[in-house]
């Protein structure tokens, strides 16, 4: 049977929610159950370079701080650095600062967070802590952006005499058990050490990714209590404990956790309420890092369908690793205002040629042009229109979606007019389309069907389909033609939903929808 070594990471990764400001109490009960339970190391916040002076003792875990603590003396320390914040030029300089050598020291772990393009540095740092006499390990992290051959590149890279266990982190909680189990074989591979797996729950598969990889080789497994750490937290060490119990891989005193639970940590959770849900199940998706998810839910005034929109502003932007000012801008919410029924109205008995960005857009260029000249519609985008033969022809552009302004307004021509939902805009939104001319139509973001009104359009996502329908709508317009609203070929479930949107607005007096191009859409 393969030795198993248990990390428990609660004092560090745990406190990304209470910025590390444990209790006494807690701690000395959580070192005491941890002996108890037969966990091996326990990894005690970080040692940081920056001032923490704002945090708890456990974010930088000091040899001042941790000489405080009673250690029992079967349970080993461990703390963690992450190397983008050292230089390769001050790199020795900068871990003498941080680190005694071993001999006056409690840790016997430094385990070396690192993305991929930092491990030559990373594996310096290995060099200099272990001369000094620690056990080193690196944390590779984000390692479901690590295809397999630069995996492979890595691992040959490394002096395996400077370096005791490689780990891997599914930081963005996003590994399938096939993923995870084929890592394990390419570490096993090309690194004849042990390795380990620190899994994250966005998904809430990362006990079993954890158990891939140990039954893949790998023998040092980390977890938290009642999986507490940054975002939706990682493998809970209670339900790890009791799998490797049951399955006598490992012995545990599994009585010992229930007071540690009971008196503290169900307390604590209660009040953070870290765990996954269906923001963190998306960010995984997406590859967004779960911070951004964390800091919105413990931002009490944002609804659901607000960080929903931010979500979905998010997915369009790199948010693998996380931004304090990507963060800001993904909270640009609609502002919900008393909307005015539109005054102007040059849209009625016109008629009206509705464009999308579908394949067919592009491979009907001569029809469309040829019914623009015979028929001089007004013709009107659903956002930026990229094949330039085409734009060309936009009189309005239907835009409303934050994100969408953000990332195409910069491409948009002046002589183009906005229909968008200008009065909810906050003062960056605003100060982006001012210099357009526009005609402002309402939106609100409510918890109920799709409606149209003559002055704004209620709906439970920002979709600008429906907002320029029921702009039209407000418009008294009774035939619409579209161009490159295909219906997404691969995806049905859109598909549907779209549908369900063109037959509530055709029946609204009667309108009629034509189709110019291919499309899968089915419209009586």
């Amino acid at each position: 049977m393969k030795k198993i070594y248990h990390i428990d990471c609660t004092l560090r990764d745990g406190g990304y929610y209470n910025l590390w400001n444990f209790e006494e109490p807690l701690v000395k009960k959580y070192l005491e159950s941890m002996e108890s339970l037969n966990i091996d190391f326990v990894e005690i916040g970080f040692r940081f370079l920056k001032d923490t002076s704002n945090l708890g003792p456990y974010a930088s875990s000091s040899e001042k701080n941790i000489r405080k603590l009673k250690i029992p003396k079967q349970l080993k320390l461990a703390t963690m650095i992450n190397i983008g914040e050292f230089t390769e030029l001050d790199l020795s300089s900068e871990l003498n600062k941080l680190f005694v050598i071993k001999k006056k020291s409690k840790i016997s772990l430094v385990r070396i967070a690192s993305h991929k393009n930092e491990i030559s540095l990373a594996l310096k740092a290995a060099k200099i802590l272990k001369t000094k006499g620690y056990m080193t390990a690196i944390n590779l992290m984000q390692i479901s952006e690590t295809n397999n051959n630069t995996l492979m590149k890595i691992l040959k890279k490394i002096n395996q005499k400077y370096l005791d266990i490689f780990y891997f982190a599914d930081s963005l909680g996003c590994l399938s058990q096939k993923q995870t189990e084929l890592i394990c074989k390419t570490i096993k591979k090309h690194y004849k050490k042990p390795f380990g797996i620190h899994a994250h729950d966005n998904m809430e598969i990362a006990l079993q990714n954890t158990i891939t990889a140990y039954e893949n080789g790998a023998t040092f497994l980390d977890s938290t209590i009642l999986g507490m750490g940054r975002g939706p937290g990682n493998t809970k060490t209670e339900l790890l404990c009791s799998f490797l119990s049951v399955q006598k891989l490992k012995r545990y005193k599994l009585f010992f956790l229930t007071d540690l639970l009971d008196s503290y940590f169900e307390k604590l959770k209660k009040k953070y309420m870290w765990g996954t849900n269906l923001y963190y199940y998306l960010s995984a998706m997406y590859k967004i890092h779960p911070t951004y998810v964390q800091n919105m839910l413990s931002e009490k005034r944002y609804g659901e369908n607000e960080i929903m929109l931010a979500i979905e502003n998010l997915k369009f932007q790199k948010c693998k690793t996380y931004s304090p000012s990507i963060y800001k801008s993904s909270k640009i919410f609609l502002n919900q205002v008393k909307f005015k029924e539109m005054t102007e109205n040059k849209f009625e008995n016109k008629k009206i040629l509705v464009l999308a960005n579908g394949p067919s857009l592009k491979n009907s260029t001569f029809k469309i042009n040829k019914f623009i000249k015979n028929n001089k519609p007004i013709v009107i985008s659903l956002n930026y229109i990229k094949d330039l033969r085409i734009s060309k022809k936009v009189d309005f552009m239907g835009i409303c979606h934050p994100s969408r302004i953000l990332s195409e307004i910069n491409s948009i021509s002046k002589n183009i007019k906005l229909i968008t939902p200008f009065s909810s805009f906050n003062k960056e939104l605003k100060d982006l389309t001012k210099n357009f001319k526009k005609i402002d139509y309402g939106i609100k973001i409510e918890e109920q069907s799709l409606s149209f009104y003559k002055s704004h359009c209620v709906m439970q996502k920002i979709l600008v389909l429906p907002y320029v329908l029921s702009f039209l709508y407000a418009c008294n317009v009774s035939t619409i033609h579209f161009a490159g609203l295909d219906g997404y070929e691969n995806d049905i479930l859109h598909r549907k939903e779209n549908n369900k949107i063109l037959k509530k607005f055709n029946s609204f007096n009667k309108k009629t929808i034509k189709f110019l191009t291919p499309t899968y859409y089915k419209i009586k």
